[in-house]
Protein backbone atom coordinates (compact mmCIF):
# COMPACT_ATOMS: atom_id res chain seq x y z
CA UNK A 1 0.00 0.00 0.00
CA UNK A 2 1.32 3.29 -0.41
CA UNK A 3 1.74 6.20 1.61
CA UNK A 4 2.22 9.75 1.06
CA UNK A 5 5.54 11.94 2.63
CA UNK A 6 6.82 14.77 3.03
CA UNK A 7 9.89 15.62 4.00
CA UNK A 8 11.05 18.97 5.58
CA UNK A 9 13.63 20.91 7.21
CA UNK A 10 12.98 22.02 10.83
CA UNK A 11 14.85 25.52 12.28
CA UNK A 12 15.89 26.48 9.32
CA UNK A 13 14.44 28.98 6.58
CA UNK A 14 16.40 27.72 4.15
CA UNK A 15 16.38 23.99 2.64
CA UNK A 16 19.22 22.02 3.46
CA UNK A 17 19.94 23.59 6.83
CA UNK A 18 18.38 22.50 10.35
CA UNK A 19 17.17 19.59 10.98
CA UNK A 20 15.76 16.78 8.48
CA UNK A 21 12.21 15.30 9.01
CA UNK A 22 9.56 12.85 7.25
CA UNK A 23 5.96 13.25 7.89
CA UNK A 24 3.53 10.82 6.64
CA UNK A 25 0.18 12.80 6.81
CA UNK A 26 -2.19 9.37 6.28
CA UNK A 27 -0.70 6.94 8.82
CA UNK A 28 -3.72 4.99 9.00
CA UNK A 29 -3.70 1.57 9.15
CA UNK A 30 0.38 0.91 9.78
CA UNK A 31 1.42 -0.90 12.79
CA UNK A 32 3.33 0.05 15.43
CA UNK A 33 6.15 -2.05 14.26
CA UNK A 34 5.86 -0.96 10.72
CA UNK A 35 6.34 2.73 11.79
CA UNK A 36 9.81 1.40 13.59
CA UNK A 37 10.85 0.12 10.04
CA UNK A 38 9.71 3.01 8.21
CA UNK A 39 11.65 5.25 10.32
CA UNK A 40 14.46 3.22 10.52
CA UNK A 41 14.28 3.47 6.31
CA UNK A 42 13.97 6.86 6.25
CA UNK A 43 16.92 7.14 9.25
CA UNK A 44 16.45 11.13 10.07
CA UNK A 45 16.98 11.89 13.85
CA UNK A 46 12.85 11.10 13.72
CA UNK A 47 10.10 10.16 11.42
CA UNK A 48 6.35 11.10 12.75
CA UNK A 49 3.23 9.64 12.06
CA UNK A 50 -0.35 11.55 12.01
CA UNK A 51 -3.25 9.91 12.57
CA UNK A 52 -6.79 11.47 11.28
CA UNK A 53 -8.18 14.30 12.85
CA UNK A 54 -9.80 13.67 16.20
CA UNK A 55 -11.62 17.07 15.71
CA UNK A 56 -11.37 20.28 13.93
CA UNK A 57 -7.13 20.99 13.74
CA UNK A 58 -6.71 18.16 15.74
CA UNK A 59 -4.58 15.44 14.85
CA UNK A 60 -2.56 12.23 16.92
CA UNK A 61 0.76 11.85 15.89
CA UNK A 62 3.33 9.52 16.92
CA UNK A 63 7.02 9.67 16.78
CA UNK A 64 10.28 7.65 16.34
CA UNK A 65 13.38 7.73 16.00
CA UNK A 66 15.51 5.08 13.91
CA UNK A 67 15.69 3.03 17.42
CA UNK A 68 12.86 3.78 19.41
CA UNK A 69 9.19 5.68 19.71
CA UNK A 70 9.36 9.17 21.75
CA UNK A 71 6.44 10.52 23.58
CA UNK A 72 7.68 14.02 22.64
CA UNK A 73 10.12 15.52 20.45
CA UNK A 74 10.64 19.46 19.74
CA UNK A 75 11.58 19.04 15.81
CA UNK A 76 9.16 16.75 15.08
CA UNK A 77 5.86 18.64 16.17
CA UNK A 78 6.73 22.34 14.73
CA UNK A 79 7.61 20.31 11.55
CA UNK A 80 4.63 18.24 11.47
CA UNK A 81 2.50 21.17 12.01
CA UNK A 82 4.17 23.48 9.23
CA UNK A 83 3.96 20.38 6.81
CA UNK A 84 0.41 19.99 7.27
CA UNK A 85 -0.31 23.30 6.66
CA UNK A 86 2.38 23.83 3.63
CA UNK A 87 0.78 20.89 1.96
CA UNK A 88 -2.79 22.13 3.06
CA UNK A 89 -3.54 19.26 5.24
CA UNK A 90 -5.32 21.81 7.34
CA UNK A 91 -7.65 24.43 6.13
CA UNK A 92 -5.62 27.73 5.78
CA UNK A 93 -5.54 30.80 8.04
CA UNK A 94 -2.73 32.88 9.32
CA UNK A 95 -1.89 32.23 12.04
CA UNK A 96 -3.46 28.80 12.20
CA UNK A 97 -3.40 26.52 15.61
CA UNK A 98 -2.84 23.28 15.41
CA UNK A 99 -3.25 20.73 18.76
CA UNK A 100 -0.66 17.53 18.42
CA UNK A 101 -2.05 15.01 20.47
CA UNK A 102 1.59 12.82 21.56
CA UNK A 103 1.96 10.38 24.01
CA UNK A 104 3.29 13.26 26.24
CA UNK A 105 -0.33 15.07 25.53
CA UNK A 106 -1.40 17.87 23.72
CA UNK A 107 0.98 19.40 22.64
CA UNK A 108 -0.05 23.33 20.61
CA UNK A 109 1.66 24.08 17.85
CA UNK A 110 0.95 28.03 16.16
CA UNK A 111 1.95 28.18 12.24
CA UNK A 112 2.29 31.56 10.79
CA UNK A 113 3.85 32.96 7.32
CA UNK A 114 6.75 34.68 8.11
CA UNK A 115 8.71 36.77 5.02
CA UNK A 116 7.54 34.02 2.31
CA UNK A 117 7.73 30.52 4.81
CA UNK A 118 6.27 28.92 7.41
CA UNK A 119 7.02 29.68 11.14
CA UNK A 120 6.10 27.36 13.92
CA UNK A 121 5.74 27.38 17.92
CA UNK A 122 5.24 24.91 19.92
CA UNK A 123 3.89 25.41 23.64
CA UNK A 124 3.56 22.57 25.81
CA UNK A 125 2.51 23.15 30.28
CA UNK A 126 5.22 24.03 32.36
CA UNK A 127 5.87 20.10 33.67
CA UNK A 128 9.48 20.80 34.23
CA UNK A 129 11.82 17.67 35.40
CA UNK A 130 14.71 18.44 37.25
CA UNK A 131 15.48 15.22 39.46
CA UNK A 132 19.26 15.42 41.11
CA UNK A 133 22.24 13.09 40.42
CA UNK A 134 23.67 14.51 37.27
CA UNK A 135 27.49 13.16 36.34
CA UNK A 136 30.33 15.52 37.69
CA UNK A 137 32.13 17.98 35.64
CA UNK A 138 34.58 15.61 35.52
CA UNK A 139 32.56 12.60 34.06
CA UNK A 140 31.10 14.85 31.65
CA UNK A 141 34.38 15.82 30.77
CA UNK A 142 35.38 12.62 29.82
CA UNK A 143 32.61 11.82 27.66
CA UNK A 144 33.10 14.70 25.39
CA UNK A 145 36.68 14.17 25.50
CA UNK A 146 37.49 17.63 26.71
CA UNK A 147 39.07 19.16 30.13
CA UNK A 148 37.29 18.72 33.01
CA UNK A 149 38.58 22.45 33.54
CA UNK A 150 35.89 23.34 30.52
CA UNK A 151 33.45 22.12 32.20
CA UNK A 152 31.44 24.60 33.73
CA UNK A 153 28.10 22.74 35.49
CA UNK A 154 26.20 19.43 34.47
CA UNK A 155 22.59 19.33 35.26
CA UNK A 156 19.11 17.17 34.07
CA UNK A 157 15.99 18.47 32.87
CA UNK A 158 13.14 17.35 30.66
CA UNK A 159 9.59 17.71 28.93
CA UNK A 160 8.48 14.79 27.95
CA UNK A 161 12.31 13.39 26.83
CA UNK A 162 15.00 13.45 29.39
CA UNK A 163 18.18 15.65 28.76
CA UNK A 164 21.61 15.68 30.55
CA UNK A 165 22.81 19.22 29.88
CA UNK A 166 26.56 20.29 30.16
CA UNK A 167 27.48 24.22 30.19
CA UNK A 168 31.31 24.41 28.42
CA UNK A 169 33.30 27.62 28.73
CA UNK A 170 33.78 28.48 24.73
CA UNK A 171 32.40 27.66 21.61
CA UNK A 172 35.77 26.04 20.51
CA UNK A 173 35.23 23.37 23.48
CA UNK A 174 31.57 22.89 21.61
CA UNK A 175 32.99 21.90 18.54
CA UNK A 176 36.05 19.84 19.61
CA UNK A 177 34.18 17.49 21.77
CA UNK A 178 34.39 14.08 20.35
CA UNK A 179 32.33 11.00 21.85
CA UNK A 180 33.97 8.33 24.06
CA UNK A 181 32.22 5.14 24.16
CA UNK A 182 32.91 3.91 26.65
CA UNK A 183 33.06 6.46 29.48
CA UNK A 184 29.36 7.02 27.43
CA UNK A 185 28.29 3.57 28.58
CA UNK A 186 30.00 3.75 32.68
CA UNK A 187 28.57 7.52 32.86
CA UNK A 188 25.41 7.96 30.81
CA UNK A 189 24.30 4.86 29.16
CA UNK A 190 22.04 3.90 32.26
CA UNK A 191 21.54 7.24 33.62
CA UNK A 192 18.15 9.26 34.19
CA UNK A 193 19.12 10.51 30.54
CA UNK A 194 21.66 9.30 28.29
CA UNK A 195 21.12 11.97 25.99
CA UNK A 196 23.76 14.89 26.03
CA UNK A 197 22.97 18.33 24.90
CA UNK A 198 26.32 20.67 25.45
CA UNK A 199 26.17 24.54 24.89
CA UNK A 200 28.65 27.05 25.43
CA UNK A 201 27.49 31.08 26.48
CA UNK A 202 25.47 32.96 28.63
CA UNK A 203 22.54 31.68 30.30
CA UNK A 204 21.10 34.51 31.65
CA UNK A 205 17.79 36.22 30.14
CA UNK A 206 17.90 37.13 26.21
CA UNK A 207 21.28 34.78 26.11
CA UNK A 208 22.56 33.61 23.32
CA UNK A 209 23.66 29.69 22.82
CA UNK A 210 25.89 27.83 20.67
CA UNK A 211 24.74 24.14 20.95
CA UNK A 212 25.51 20.33 19.92
CA UNK A 213 23.65 16.88 20.73
CA UNK A 214 24.33 13.80 20.87
CA UNK A 215 21.31 10.87 21.49
CA UNK A 216 23.27 7.42 20.65
CA UNK A 217 20.83 5.29 23.07
CA UNK A 218 18.19 6.34 20.34
CA UNK A 219 20.06 5.83 17.04
CA UNK A 220 20.93 9.65 16.67
CA UNK A 221 24.55 9.70 16.53
CA UNK A 222 24.66 14.07 16.44
CA UNK A 223 21.21 15.81 16.13
CA UNK A 224 21.27 19.18 13.87
CA UNK A 225 17.98 21.04 16.35
CA UNK A 226 16.88 19.63 19.57
CA UNK A 227 13.70 21.47 20.46
CA UNK A 228 12.69 19.22 23.37
CA UNK A 229 16.22 20.32 24.84
CA UNK A 230 15.18 24.11 24.33
CA UNK A 231 12.42 23.77 25.86
CA UNK A 232 13.76 21.73 28.69
CA UNK A 233 16.45 24.37 29.25
CA UNK A 234 14.35 27.72 29.29
CA UNK A 235 11.95 25.91 31.78
CA UNK A 236 14.53 24.35 34.50
CA UNK A 237 16.13 28.05 34.10
CA UNK A 238 13.22 29.76 35.20
CA UNK A 239 12.38 27.44 37.90
CA UNK A 240 15.88 28.92 39.52
CA UNK A 241 14.99 31.05 42.46
CA UNK A 242 17.22 33.85 41.56
CA UNK A 243 14.88 34.35 38.30
CA UNK A 244 12.20 36.36 39.16
CA UNK A 245 10.84 37.72 35.85
CA UNK A 246 7.74 36.44 33.90
CA UNK A 247 9.62 35.38 30.76
CA UNK A 248 13.27 33.61 29.99
CA UNK A 249 14.44 33.55 26.57
CA UNK A 250 17.18 32.22 25.13
CA UNK A 251 18.07 31.88 21.49
CA UNK A 252 20.20 28.53 20.45
CA UNK A 253 22.31 27.45 17.49
CA UNK A 254 22.80 24.36 17.09
CA UNK A 255 24.13 22.15 13.89
CA UNK A 256 26.79 24.55 12.62
CA UNK A 257 29.46 21.71 12.99
CA UNK A 258 27.01 18.91 10.79
CA UNK A 259 26.66 21.78 7.65
CA UNK A 260 22.97 21.47 8.72
CA UNK A 261 22.93 25.49 10.94
CA UNK A 262 19.34 25.88 12.80
CA UNK A 263 18.16 29.04 14.63
CA UNK A 264 15.88 27.95 17.77
CA UNK A 265 13.76 30.67 19.96
CA UNK A 266 12.87 29.28 23.39
CA UNK A 267 10.98 30.67 26.09
CA UNK A 268 9.50 30.36 29.05
CA UNK A 269 6.53 31.72 31.19
CA UNK A 270 6.31 32.05 35.06
CA UNK A 271 4.59 33.22 37.53
CA UNK A 272 5.71 33.55 40.89
CA UNK A 273 7.44 30.10 41.24
CA UNK A 274 5.74 28.27 39.00
CA UNK A 275 6.73 28.09 35.44
CA UNK A 276 3.43 28.26 33.87
CA UNK A 277 4.34 27.15 30.26
CA UNK A 278 7.68 26.47 27.83
CA UNK A 279 7.58 27.43 23.87
CA UNK A 280 9.95 26.82 21.10
CA UNK A 281 9.63 28.05 17.49
CA UNK A 282 11.83 28.58 14.40
CA UNK A 283 11.38 28.36 10.89
CA UNK A 284 10.70 25.22 8.40
CA UNK A 285 11.48 24.70 5.27
CA UNK A 286 9.70 22.56 2.56
CA UNK A 287 12.09 19.76 0.61
CA UNK A 288 10.32 17.15 -0.95
CA UNK A 289 7.25 15.01 -1.10
CA UNK A 290 6.51 11.33 -2.57
CA UNK A 291 5.28 7.70 -1.97
CA UNK A 292 6.31 4.81 0.08
CA UNK A 293 5.35 1.53 -0.30
CA UNK A 294 4.42 -0.32 2.86
CA UNK A 295 4.32 -3.80 2.24
CA UNK A 296 1.36 -6.17 4.28
CA UNK A 297 3.54 -6.97 7.12
CA UNK A 298 4.06 -3.60 8.45
CA UNK A 299 0.10 -3.04 8.40
CA UNK A 300 -2.30 -3.44 11.05
CA UNK A 301 -3.93 -7.19 10.99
Amino acid sequence: MKYTFHIVDVFSSTPFGGNQLAVLPDAAGISTEGMQKIAREFNFGETAFVMPKNDFNTYRVRIFSPRTELDFAGHPSVGTACALVMKQHVRLSDPIRLILEENVGPVIVDVAQRNGGFHGTLTLSGKIEAPTGAPSPTDLAAVLSIEPAEVSQVFFAGVGVPLCFAQLKSNEAVDRAAINRSAWAATLSRAWSPHIFFFAGHLQDGGKLYARMWAPALGVEEDAATGGACAALVGAMALKPDFGGTGYRLSIQQGVSMGRPSEIEAEARKSGSVVLSVSVGGATAYIASGEIEVPPSALVS
